[in-house]
């Protein structure tokens, strides 16, 4: 059934959490992950094509290894939002969001009544049946993370009005597409990018949600956590593991 989140309680606790995205669709990896210390994995349906059953495996190999599943939907599509919630995730990331209507349509999707407009079943959720329903719509909308990224010029520009959307838990910044907008991809480290990228970490903090970062440069982790950012998205899985296996590869002369 839909666990506590664990990302709620450490933030509450005071402790910085750090995820993975994973774009590797094993259930082996996801639990890897888990067992390698990472707090929480971000499960990419925006540009994989992940079958439901295997996302769902995904998800509970993430509950085993004491690790918080989030799910990155396509984009702001009610149905897709349900259905990865209905499936067990503890939140959704969603790309993309570039105006408050959008972060509304988001967080209506994402929370049941009065909150939002998410649509009732049963399932694994609840433990079939075994936690009370009105027990699961109090959990869910205790529980369940409604993350936004911004990765548009007018993500940037509408910021303002998509925090002030209740309901909206993170923000997490997506460099490369950012550097689309302003025309200077793919360099992630343009100025224009990154001076968009600290407005959005300092109007986020200040309207009282959570900022994500994700470190790209030496120093980078270090200047948020001083900055009081304590969300970090570390990197995706499946670069890592090429960087890594190629490394190793090239350690030996054959």
């Amino acid at each position: 059934m839909l666990q506590l989140n664990p990302l709620k309680q450490k933030l509450a606790a005071g402790d910085a959490v750090c995820g993975m995205l994973n774009s590797v669709p094993s259930p082996w990896l996801v639990e890897m992950l888990g067992y390698a210390g990472y707090d929480f994995v971000i499960l990419d349906m925006e540009h994989l094509s992940v079958n439901p059953e295997t996302l769902e495996h995904m998800i509970r190999a993430a509950e085993a290894a004491g690790i918080a599943p989030l799910v990155r939907v396509p984009g702001v599509d009610p149905g897709a939002i349900q259905r990865a919630l209905d499936a067990g995730a503890l939140g959704v990331v969603v790309p993309r969001v570039n105006d408050m209507a959008e972060a509304q349509a988001v967080v209506a999707a994402a929370r049941y009544a009065p909150q939002g407009q998410r649509g009732v079943t049963g399932g694994r959720t609840t433990g079939f049946g075994t936690l009370a329903l009105g027990d699961y719509l109090v959990r869910a909308n205790d529980e369940i993370l409604v993350v936004l990224m911004i990765e548009t010029r007018s993500g940037v520009d509408n910021l303002d009005a998509i925090l002030q959307v209740p309901g909206v838990d993170w923000i997490l910044e997506g460099a490369m597409d950012l550097a689309l907008s302003y025309g200077v991809g793919p360099n992630v480290m343009h100025a224009d990018v990154q001076q968009a990228i600290a407005t959005v970490a300092r109007k986020t903090r200040l309207a009282g949600a959570r900022f994500c970062a994700i470190p790209r440069a030496p120093g980078q982790f270090e200047r948020w956590r001083e900055a009081g950012v304590d969300t970090f998205l570390l990197g995706e899985d499946r670069g890592i593991l090429f960087r890594r296996l190629r490394e190793y590869r090239d350690s030996f002369e054959c």
